[in-house]
């Protein structure tokens, strides 16, 4: 099964960035792909909270969202589009980091609202506090797709196993792990983190990245990954924006979880 990646250097401009999702996701179909992989916050990166607030919009009205259901019901093509900042009528005064999957007539399949929160010191002197706009999110999501069943987690949420174990447990043989992962954090962790959730799930983690110098003034790691249930990396993108391409074949999981039966195996563990 062909799959593609897009890496992504997002703006602050919607329109901007929106045209560069449409872009990807006909590309991509016209390569292949049965489905396309995006980044966290590919419709708008903004560290800017008066500005993010400003430009953030409903699901109904969000540029980078129409344009690509338009694209994927044009080129017929599914993606998971990693996450938009979204208004959401039940929180008035913060903004959701929502997960999308829409399916090759520009329906929307699943949503995630990312629920492990970005509230850190990422390096010394580089704050994040991601509660401070967002509001998390509760429960797993799952969707059935061209590529198997797909789990939806987004960026920091990598460091909280008990989330993929309840996405594999659910069914979910195949993880999307859009992200925006900071340059320390990334250099440190990204790929001990995703190979550990692909190894523990026996899934494949599929991880659109952002990468490069943005325009509120971060920097993010880039490195795009594929990784089968066996912690191989199918697919490194490094570090520049553009369009990647890999193979997938779901009998993988089916071999390595006959062979490390790690799902029957779990066991509840109670705090002493």
């Amino acid at each position: 099964m062909r799959i593609a990646i897009a890496q992504m250097t997002s703006g602050t401009a919607p329109a901007a960035n929106a045209a560069v999702l449409a872009d990807h996701v006909a590309a991509a179909a016209a390569d292949g792909a049965a489905m396309l992989f995006t980044p966290e916050m590919s419709g708008m990166l903004d560290r800017n909270t008066a500005r993010l607030f400003a430009n953030a919009r409903s699901e109904d009205e969000d540029v980078a969202l129409a344009a690509v259901r338009k694209a994927a019901r044009e080129a017929g093509i599914w993606v998971a589009l990693g996450s938009l900042a979204l208004r959401d009528a039940r929180y008035p005064d913060r903004l959701v980091n929502r997960s999308l999957v829409i399916d090759d007539t520009g329906e929307i399949r699943a949503r995630y609202d990312k629920m492990h929160l970005f509230d850190v010191e990422a390096a010394p002197g580089e704050y994040y506090r991601e509660s401070a706009s967002f509001v998390a999110g509760v429960g797993v999501s799952l969707a059935e797709t061209p590529v198997g069943t797909l789990g939806l987690a987004i960026c920091y949420d990598v460091r909280f196993p008990r989330l993929f174990d309840a996405l594999s447990g659910a069914g979910a043989v195949v993880i999307a792990l859009p992200a925006a992962f900071t340059r320390p954090t990334g250099r440190a962790h990204w790929h001990t983190l995703l190979r550990a959730r692909a190894i523990e799930t026996a899934s494949f983690v599929i991880a659109a990245a952002q990468t490069g110098e943005h325009e509120d003034g971060r920097s993010t790691y880039g490195h795009s990954l594929v990784i089968d249930p066996w912690g191989d990396i199918l697919l490194d993108a490094d570090e520049a924006p553009g369009l990647h391409f890999a193979e997938i074949d779901l009998s993988r999981a089916e071999d390595v979880r006959r062979r490390i039966p790690v799902l029957q195996h779990r066991r509840d563990i109670a705090a002493p």
